[in-house]
C-alpha cells in the first residue's frame, strides 16, 4: 500500500459523524440555550456565551494543535474594532449594516491571523509564547495611538444597533434577553462548523501534528499550512467572539487588545478543558461565575480566584470537562 493509500485509509473513520457524538453536540447546545434562565442575570450568561465562544477559537489552536499563544488577544480585539468601526459610522445600523459588520469582524481577524501565523507558526515552545505575546503588544499599542480609529485610551464608543426588522418581526439587541438569543444562534451554528471541522481529514491532520509533527511530515502533511489554516480559522472564531463584546457593552475598550484579555483565554481553555469540545463555555462559566460572586464581597478576588485556579489544575489537570469525561469512559 502506498504512503498516499495508507493516508486516506487512515482519515476515513475521521469523516464519520457518529449519532453519539451528535447527541452530544445538541446537549451542549440545549444548555447554552437554557443558560440565561440558570444564571442570576442574562448579562452574565452573554458573557460566558462570548468568553467561551473566544476559548473555542482559541481552543483550536492551543489545545487541538498543541501551540501555546498568547496573541489570540488580537484577534478577539481586531474583531470587536471592525465590527465598531462600521456600526459607528452607520448609525443606527440596519440588518445590512449589521451583517457587513460581523463580517468585517471575520475578514480582519482572519487576515491578522493569518499574519501572525507565518511568523509565530516558524516557531516551537516558548519562543512561539513570547513572539505571540510581542506581536499582541505591538497590536495593543498601535490600536492606543490610532485614536482616530478606535478612541485610543477611551475605547471606541457609540457601538449600537438600532431595533432591526427581520421577516417583519422586531428584534431589538437592547434587550438582553433577545441579544442572547441572537448571539446564541450565531455559537450554536460556529459550534457545529468546528465539530464538523475537527471530525474532517483536516481535523484528523491537526491531530497528527500535535503528536508528532515529523511523523506527519513523514506521511505527507504539510506541517507548517496545517497551522496557519488553524491559525487562521481560530482567528475568525475570535473575532466574532470580539464583535459580540463590543455590541455587548455598547464600546470596544482597549483592554479587549491587552495582555490580561490574552491571559484570560488561556485561563479559561485550561480550566474547561483544553482538549474537549464544551470545555471552553464551561470554563468561561466558572471563571465568570466566581468573579461575579467573589468581586461583590471582598477586593481581594483575584487571589482567591487564583487559590481556585491552582486547585483545580492540581487535582483536574485535564479540566474540569476532561475529568467528567475520563471518569465517564471509565465508568459508562
Amino acid at each position: 500500500m502506498t504512503p498516499l493509500a495508507q493516508t486516506s485509509f487512515a482519515l476515513e473513520p475521521a469523516t464519520r459523524t457518529t449519532a453519539k457524538a451528535w447527541h452530544g453536540i445538541a446537549l451542549c447546545i440545549a444548555a447554552l440555550a437554557l443558560l440565561p434562565l440558570l444564571l442570576p442575570y442574562t448579562a452574565l450568561a452573554t458573557n460566558v456565551l462570548i468568553y467561551g465562544l473566544f476559548a473555542l477559537g482559541y481552543n483550536l489552536v492551543f489545545g487541538r494543535l498543541g501551540l501555546l499563544s498568547f496573541g489570540h488577544a488580537t484577534f478577539f480585539g481586531a474583531g470587536a474594532y471592525a465590527t465598531g468601526i462600521v456600526l459607528t459610522r452607520h448609525a443606527p445600523a440596519g440588518v445590512a449594516w449589521l451583517a457587513l459588520g460581523l463580517l468585517c469582524s471575520v475578514i480582519v481577524s482572519t487576515l491578522a491571523a493569518l499574519a501572525m501565523s507565518f511568523i509565530a507558526t516558524r516557531l516551537r515552545g516558548i519562543y512561539l509564547a513570547m513572539v505571540t505575546l510581542a506581536l499582541g503588544q505591538c497590536a495593543y499599542f498601535a490600536a492606543l495611538q490610532a485614536t482616530d480609529w478606535t478612541g485610543g485610551e477611551n475605547g471606541l464608543s457609540g457601538v449600537h444597533v438600532a431595533p432591526l426588522d427581520v421577516f417583519g418581526m422586531r428584534v431589538d439587541l437592547g434587550d438582553p434577553f433577545t441579544k442572547y438569543y441572537v448571539f446564541f444562534c450565531v455559537v450554536a451554528i460556529v459550534l457545529v462548523l468546528m465539530w464538523r471541522l475537527l471530525e474532517s481529514p483536516f481535523g484528523l491532520a491537526v491531530e497528527a501534528v500535535r503528536e508528532n509533527e515529523a511523523r506527519a511530515k513523514a506521511c505527507g502533511y504539510n506541517a507548517n499550512a496545517v497551522k496557519i489554516v488553524a491559525f487562521s480559522i481560530s482567528g475568525a472564531v475570535c473575532g466574532v467572539a470580539g464583535a459580540f463584546k463590543g455590541l455587548h457593552l455598547g464600546l470596544v475598550p482597549l483592554e479587549t487588545l491587552s495582555l490580561h484579555t490574552a491571559g484570560l483565554v488561556v485561563l479559561t481553555s485550561l480550566l474547561g478543558g483544553m482538549r474537549t469540545f464544551f470545555g471552553p463555555f464551561i470554563g468561561a462559566l466558572v471563571i465568570l461565575v466566581i468573579e461575579d460572586v467573589l468581586a461583590v464581597r471582598t477586593e481581594h478576588w483575584q487571589f482567591f480566584t487564583g487559590a481556585i485556579f491552582v486547585a483545580c489544575v492540581l487535582f483536574f489537570p485535564q479540566g474540569i470537562a476532561g475529568a467528567v469525561l475520563g471518569r465517564w469512559r471509565r465508568n459508562p
